[in-house]
C-alpha cells in the first residue's frame, strides 16, 4: 500500500493518490489533474475511484476532470447543498476496495453538511485502519471553520464536536490526512506540517482538549472568518462540475504595445515579490505575489474580469496562471516580464512604494501628525491580539469595497503582521488613486520586537 500526498501551493490544499496491487484511488483532486495520471502509471496502478471528502469553497475541484481521463468513479458524501452531478452518494458504512486498499467511509458532518472521511485499510497487512483522510474536519494542530452555515452556527459546530469524537475512536496509531495545511483559509492554527496522527492530535490539539460539546460550541461561536466573494462560485462550479484546466498553462508573452492595449481594460496583476513591486511596478497594477495569489486574487478581482500578468519570467507566469486556474480565473490575456530598465527606456509609465521602517512609524504614532492615518489589515483575530494605538482595522480583503470611506487627502501608512499584505493593500489604494500611501516593512512583528507598546483595539 502506498499514499502519495500531492500539494497545491498557495491554497495549501493536499490531496492524496492511494493504491496498491495495480489499483489506486485519488482523494480530493485539484483541478490541474494531470498528476494524478501520471504518478499512477509510474506505480503501475490505475485509478479506479475518486472520493471527495466534502464540496470545496476554496478551489475548482479536478473529481470529474479526472473522472473523465480515466473512467474511475466519482463518489461525494450525502447531504450536499445540491445535486453534485458528476458524483454518487458515498454514506456511512460502505466500504470499497482497489487493489490491497479497503476504503470505509464515515460521515463527519459540521464544517460542511456532506463532510466526510475515508478510513484506509491495508488488505495485505493486518486489520486495523492504517490512515484517515479527514478533509476539513480535522486538521494537523486545528478543526475544521463551521461558519458556513450562519443560521444553524451552534447546530453544525455541535456536529463538528460529534464527527471528531468519531475520529477519535480510530485508535492513537492511525494517521491523520487533511485536506489542507497551513496558510489555507479553513483553519487558523494548523501547524506548519502536512502529517500527524489521531493520538498526537489528541495529546496536543486545542480543539481536542475540550471535551465538554457545550464549551466547544461556544469555541467556534467565538472564532472569526471570512469568505472571499469567488467561494460563491466554487460553491456552483463544486456542484456542477468545473471545466478542465488548460494543459498548457504559460500565458503568452506580451510585448509593450500590447501591454498598454490591455491596460486600459484588463486587470494587471504583478505577481513578483512584494519588494520588487514596492521599488518598482506597472502604474495601476496590483501586488498580488504568485504566494499570495490564491489567498488573496478572489478577494480583489472578479471572477470574469480579464487578467495581465507582471512577471519575472515564463516559469513564474506559468506558477501564476496555475494558481488562479485552481480558483476559476481562466482569463488571463498574457504576461509582460521586460526588465526593469527597458521600461524606462521604452517610456512605460511606472511608479514606486515607499517603505517606512519601526523607528518612523513610532515618531509618527507619538507625534499624530495631521492627515496621517496607520491602517491596519490584518485579520480580526490578529487584531484582537493587539494592535498598535491609533491605528485603524480594514481587513486587506475588504479593502476595495472600503475605498469610500477612506480619504485621498490622508496619508496612510499599511501594516499587517510583516509587510507582505500590507503591500497588497497598498497596491489596491495606490492603482485607485491614493497618492500618499507607504508601507510599513515589518509591520507588527518588528513593532513588537522593538518593544514597543500594543494596545487592546484598534480606534
Amino acid at each position: 500500500m502506498f499514499i502519495e500526498k500531492i500539494k497545491s501551493e498557495g491554497l495549501s490544499q493536499l490531496s492524496y493518490l492511494i493504491g496498491g496491487g495495480g489499483k489506486a484511488v485519488v482523494i480530493d483532486p485539484r483541478r490541474d489533474c494531470e498528476i494524478y495520471v501520471e504518478k499512477a502509471a509510474q506505480l503501475g496502478c490505475r485509478i479506479t475511484h475518486i472520493f471527495e471528502t466534502h464540496r470545496n469553497e476554496d478551489l475548482v475541484s479536478g473529481a470529474p476532470i479526472l473522472a473523465e481521463l480515466t473512467g474511475a468513479t466519482v463518489y461525494h458524501g450525502p447531504n450536499a447543498a445540491g445535486d453534485v452531478k458528476y458524483a454518487k452518494t458515498a454514506a456511512e458504512g460502505e466500504s470499497f476496495k482497489a487493489g490491497e486498499v479497503r476504503i470505509e467511509v464515515l460521515e463527519t458532518p459540521g464544517h460542511t453538511d456532506d463532510s466526510v472521511s475515508y478510513v484506509l485499510y491495508d488488505q495485505s497487512f493486518g486489520d486495523d485502519a492504517v490512515a484517515v483522510c479527514t478533509g476539513d474536519a480535522l486538521f494537523v494542530g486545528d478543526v475544521g471553520r463551521t461558519d458556513f452555515y450562519p443560521d444553524r452556527a451552534k447546530e453544525v459546530a455541535g456536529l463538528l464536536f460529534d464527527s471528531l469524537q468519531k475520529l477519535l475512536t480510530l485508535g492513537d496509531h492511525v494517521y491523520v490526512l487533511p485536506a489542507h495545511g497551513a496558510g489555507s483559509v479553513c483553519g487558523d492554527n494548523m501547524a506548519n506540517r502536512d502529517f500527524s496522527s489521531i493520538g498526537y492530535e489528541r495529546a496536543h490539539n486545542k480543539m481536542l482538549q475540550i471535551t465538554d460539546r457545550d464549551e466547544f460550541i461556544a469555541a467556534k461561536l467565538d472564532e472569526h472568518h471570512y469568505q472571499p466573494p469567488y467561494f460563491r462560485l466554487m460553491e456552483r462550479l463544486n456542484l456542477e462540475g468545473g471545466t478542465p484546466a488548460s494543459r498548457v498553462l504559460v500565458p503568452a508573452p506580451l510585448d509593450l504595445k500590447e501591454l498598454r492595449e490591455l491596460a486600459k481594460h484588463s486587470v494587471l496583476v504583478d505577481v513578483r515579490d512584494v519588494t520588487a513591486y514596492l521599488g518598482s511596478h506597472v502604474a495601476g497594477s496590483l501586488a498580488l505575489p504568485v504566494g499570495m495569489l490564491a489567498s488573496f486574487a478572489g478577494w480583489l478581482i472578479e471572477p470574469d474580469k480579464q487578467i495581465t500578468l507582471i512577471a519575472e519570467s515564463d516559469a513564474q507566469a506559468e506558477t501564476a496562471a496555475r494558481h488562479l486556474a485552481r480558483i476559476g480565473f481562466d482569463n488571463i490575456a498574457g504576461y509582460f516580464a521586460l526588465p526593469i530598465p527597458g521600461w524606462a527606456a521604452n517610456a512605460l509609465s511606472f511608479d514606486a512604494v515607499s517603505v517606512v521602517g519601526v523607528d518612523e512609524v513610532a515618531r509618527r504614532v507619538e507625534e499624530r501628525p495631521s492627515g496621517w492615518q496607520l491602517l491596519d489589515v490584518r485579520s480580526q483575530s490578529e487584531v484582537e491580539s493587539g494592535v498598535i494605538e491609533g491605528s485603524r482595522h480594514i481587513y486587506v480583503g475588504h479593502v476595495p469595497v472600503e475605498l469610500e470611506s477612506l480619504s485621498r487627502d490622508t496619508h496612510y501608512t499599511v501594516m499587517c503582521a510583516s509587510g507582505a499584505r500590507a503591500t497588497v493593500a497598498a497596491s489596491v489604494l495606490v492603482s485607485q488613486g491614493f497618492n500618499n500611501v507607504d508601507v510599513f516593512m515589518g509591520s507588527m512583528g518588528a513593532w513588537q520586537s522593538e518593544g514597543h507598546a500594543v494596545a487592546d483595539k484598534p480606534a
